[in-house]
């Protein structure tokens, strides 16, 4: 684990006596290694011709990505090279769901923007008015106190001798010391309302972009990771999510999770509990510390009901439980809420 961690590898080529080693040894890099789900790789398994078919099975459900008859050596040793080759072509994971991820992601960019765009006019109109009432009030305070000051109300402070004298200093006041700065914070909010219509404008084709890039993105449906040991369970969740616009993925362990997720990262994930080599909220305990994949929402589904359980499930990340048998109805609906996909 140390190893694969330090150099990084782009292949690893899993080259043991056996393949229930080479399985141990990988199995083993997901549960104790921290890294390892979010370091892009392909996985080359040498093998003997007794568990070839086995082998097979395992790379033809992606458990690992290719393989080659290695034991006797004079087998198919020359092919390893161009295994290798092959997997290095490939090492950087599934670039096109990856950019649909991406533009699911921006597919709201010009709601939002528009949002703001009306927010900042909102504001800027806002400031024009409470300007418009602050001067209002400021030349209102202004005319009173000249009025008392002439009218003798304040006669024990301000000896008044010219009347019209004193209407003309109000006067100049006004004018030249506090119509300047209200002037001149309206002049500054007015730009700010003329950017604010102008926003969406001015990223017109930046939107336009974006815009192609969501309706493409539109057309990828988006993948649903079932992992569970069942055959029966996978017949019937296909059957229950027949009417979702998804794209459904199964793992029968969390080992050949981790192996799919890595190369195909799902948009949300069903977890069985009851895993046969992993505890499958551990396994999701795992998904969740590798920064690339803690943001996948994680359904578990189980048989079991107990209130621990579904406690210990949401704590670890879980963003829903639910109870076998499965009621269509709900799980569509939670896929709606956490992922956004339309029965």
């Amino acid at each position: 684990m140390a190893d694969f961690e330090k150099h990084r590898p782009d292949v690893l080529v899993l080259a043991f006596n056996s393949l229930e080693k080479a399985e141990r040894y990988y199995l083993g890099l997901y549960r104790l290694g921290r890294q390892v789900h979010g370091i892009p790789h392909r996985t080359v398994i040498l093998c003997n011709k007794d568990d070839l078919r086995r082998t097979y099975e395992l790379c033809r459900r992606q458990y690992f990505d290719d393989y080659v008859l290695f034991w006797p050596a004079t087998n198919d040793a020359p092919r390893l090279p161009m295994a290798v080759h092959h997997a290095l072509r490939s090492a950087r994971g599934d670039a096109p769901r990856e950019i649909a991820l991406q533009a699911r992601r921006i597919a709201e960019l010009e709601a939002r923007l528009a949002q703001y765009e009306a927010l900042g006019v909102q504001h800027a109109e806002s400031a024009k008015h409470a300007l418009f009432a602050a001067a209002r009030d400021i030349e209102g305070a202004v005319d009173g106190l000249s009025e008392r000051i002439a009218g003798g109300e304040l006669r024990d402070v301000v000896e008044v001798r010219d009347r019209a004298g004193l209407h003309d200093e109000f006067a100049r006041l006004k004018r030249e010391r506090i119509a300047p700065p209200l002037r001149a914070v309206e002049e500054r909010v007015a730009p700010v309302a003329a950017w604010a219509s102008g926003l969406r404008a001015a990223v017109a084709p930046q939107l336009d972009a974006a815009r192609k890039l969501a309706q493409a993105a539109a057309q990828m449906r988006p993948a649903v990771l079932v992992v569970d040991d069942d055959p029966f369970q996978h017949r019937l969740l296909a059957q229950l999510l027949a009417a979702a616009n998804v794209e459904l993925h199964f793992a029968t362990s969390a080992e050949e999770a981790f192996a799919l997720v890595r190369r195909r990262r799902p948009d949300m994930i069903l977890m069985d509990i009851d895993l046969p080599d992993m505890n499958g909220i551990d396994a999701m305990r795992h998904l969740k510390a590798v920064e690339a994949f803690a943001g996948i929402p994680v359904l578990m589904i189980s048989g079991h009901s107990e209130k621990q359980l579904v406690i210990d499930a949401v704590r670890a990340g879980a963003a829903d439980y639910m109870i076998k048998p499965l009621d269509r109805d709900k799980l569509l609906a939670k896929l709606q809420k956490f992922m956004g996909a339309a029965p």
